[in-house]
């Protein structure tokens, strides 16, 4: 970046404090209070690094969501997981779930002593690795949004046109606007705006958030990962709010598109059906999975491998389903930053690079609640 770059950034993030400032004085004068929603881990682990929401008025609460499929994993999965390991099965995973705790133990636990669990930074080493040891079993933890989704089920087709035999999938795919519905029809949690998230929303497509805006009244924009994305994306929150007509702005239309990736989605409706899924915090969603049509269940690894999935046991002091709900900031946690640390981590928020908790600890700052005044 060049100075004169530099400086026009600088100008447009006061440009939106400022606007920002004017709306706290707005809401303060109406003595209202506004809640908004990021739902991606990206946005929350950005939001936390630029510190934005301490210069936040008073007047606006900004909470973080069940943004991090690691997160709102069941620790079932886990368990299913460390079984596969344990059986002598190679276990191909990204790193994220490697320290996520199960009911008892953990896959770092499970490599310690013995089993073969390969971190993988794309789901094409899970093939390399399947290519590479074809007298063993490999399993991919398939674990993710559907911005995760389209890159392993590519992994899947081209599994399927290779002709290899020993690869299959443990899959835990989420679907957000499920989730999202679920939030914001349960009593207990407000929500007047969404700053939906950027990567899921390349793939979906801007326009699956236009049931929100017109049925729920709650405002969107799509926006996002740098600093000035987000201040932008907050300002849009708030003149629809204030405005008291909600729409879908798109606002990170260089990347995402009004339906989405087509051929993406294609390739995922060609292996894939939706399914309930058990979240974190949140309970069984209706059609909020994905899983593999019956035509493809030769590479369901719980078919293959004779697992039964159970509900994992969840450490009762952890708070992280409150916490994915936006009812509680990672602060709020009687186990944060003690007993629940990075080093020795008690639930999965702490654990991933796009966890509540993690991104709270890391920065320092309040994830989860609004603190300062914007001036």
């Amino acid at each position: 970046m060049n100075y004169r770059d530099g400086f026009r950034r600088m100008e447009a993030a006061g440009h939106f404090r400022r606007r920002l400032a004017d709306h706290g004085r707005q809401l303060a004068r109406e003595g209202r209070v506004v809640r908004l929603m990021e739902v991606c881990g990206s946005h929350t682990m950005a939001i936390a690094r630029y510190a934005i929401r301490d210069f936040l008025p008073a007047g606006i609460r900004l909470v973080s969501g069940p943004g991090c499929p690691v997160c709102v994993t069941d620790p079932g999965y886990l368990d299913a997981a460390i079984e596969l390991a344990d059986r002598g099965v190679i276990v191909s995973t990204f790193g994220d779930m490697v320290r996520v705790p199960g009911s008892r133990s953990t896959l770092a636990q499970a490599r310690a002593e013995g089993g073969r669990v390969e971190v993988c930074y794309s789901p094409m080493s899970a093939l390399e690795l399947a290519r590479n040891h074809p007298a063993s079993e490999v399993v991919f933890l398939a674990v993710g949004f559907e911005t995760t989704v389209a890159p392993v089920i590519a992994m899947l087709d081209a599994a399927v046109s290779q002709g290899i035999g020993n690869l299959s999938l443990l899959t835990a795919f989420k679907r957000i606007p499920p989730a999202l519905a679920a939030l914001i029809s349960d009593p207990g949690i407000r929500i007047d705006g969404l700053l939906c998230p950027a990567h899921v929303s390349a793939i979906i497509g801007a326009d699956a958030y236009l049931p929100f805006a017109e049925t729920h009244g709650v405002a969107c924009v799509v926006a996002g990962f740098e600093p000035l994305d987000i201040l932008l994306g907050l300002d849009g929150l708030l003149q629809q709010y204030l405005s008291g007509k909600a729409r879908v702005d798109n606002q990170y239309a260089r990347v995402v598109k009004p339906g989405g990736n087509r051929q993406a989605l294609a390739l995922m409706d060609r292996y894939l059906l939706p399914g309930d899924a058990s979240w974190r915090g949140l309970g069984t969603i209706p059609a909020s999975a994905l899983n593999l049509r019956p035509e493809f269940s030769r590479f369901d690894a719980g078919n293959r491998h004779g697992l039964i999935l159970q509900p994992g046991r969840l450490n009762p002091g952890c708070l992280c389903g409150e916490i994915l709900k936006g009812k509680l900031a990672p602060e709020e946690c009687p186990l944060f930053g003690g007993a629940c640390h990075p080093d020795r981590p008690l639930g999965p928020c702490m654990v991933s690079s796009e966890g509540n908790c993690a991104a709270a600890f890391r920065y320092g700052g309040k994830v989860g609640m609004a603190s300062g005044v914007c001036a």
